[in-house]
């Protein structure tokens, strides 16, 4: 029985136009989300089959694999719920996500640098990636991480709580090669009330990191 299955979209294909077209959103989730999440299955039956069979030669293979498409699967979970066509913005606390506002003034020292760093943190990930917005248990505070292909240079223990998709999967067929455009496109769906409750959660949850017994 697979341990992952593919989550369904919290709106239709045509919802989050004209940033994301329908056939970019259909494309993403049902083909390349699919396969994020069937390879995350596939690689634990392997590395079943190495545990029944005690045959270790593919195990840095299948290790990355599995580190690969099960973050591939986390990011792009999170990255559907993190839009919405009724978005965009700037947080505030009269639409009720104040504490979210507050803790990005905080930790950027405004929304406008918060933003700028987010935005050239995404168009600038070499090869494919993500840009993220993320919350740091130990500081208590907001980073901004590059993400390369689905898993690296990320600092252990972060939860990220808002995720621009740099793959060229995520836009190609409408902006072609101008990364750029459509990260500041992006913005005009984020869904802060989304981004909130994950940065609400994270906080709450943040102490649970153990650097010591």
């Amino acid at each position: 029985m697979a341990v992952y299955t593919l989550p369904e979209l919290p709106y239709d294909y045509a919802a989050l136009e004209p940033v994301i077209n329908p056939l970019i959103v259909e494309l993403h989730h049902d083909k390349h989300h699919a396969a994020y999440v069937k390879g995350a299955n596939d690689t634990l039956e392997q590395l079943a089959e190495a545990r029944d069979k005690e045959a270790w030669g593919a195990i840095n293979g299948l290790e990355k694999n599995l580190a690969f498409h099960l973050s591939g699967h986390i990011l792009h979970s999170i990255y559907w719920h993190n839009m919405t066509g009724d978005g965009g913005g700037e947080p505030l606390g009269k639409d009720g996500v104040g504490e979210l506002a507050d803790a990005i003034a905080e930790s950027f020292g405004s929304f406008d640098r918060f933003k700028a760093q987010l935005t050239k943190a995404s168009a600038t990930t070499q090869g494919s990636g993500w840009g993220v917005l993320a919350y740091e248990p130990l500081s208590g505070r907001l980073i901004v991480e590059q993400v390369y292909d689905h898993q690296g240079n990320v600092g252990q223990g972060s939860t990220p709580i808002l995720v621009f998709d740099a793959w060229e999967h995520a836009f190609y067929l409408q902006y072609r090669n101008q990364k750029v455009d459509f990260i500041d496109a992006m913005w005009a769906v984020v869904n802060w009330q989304d981004v909130a409750r994950r940065h609400a959660a994270a906080k709450e949850r943040g102490d649970s990191l153990l650097l010591a017994p």
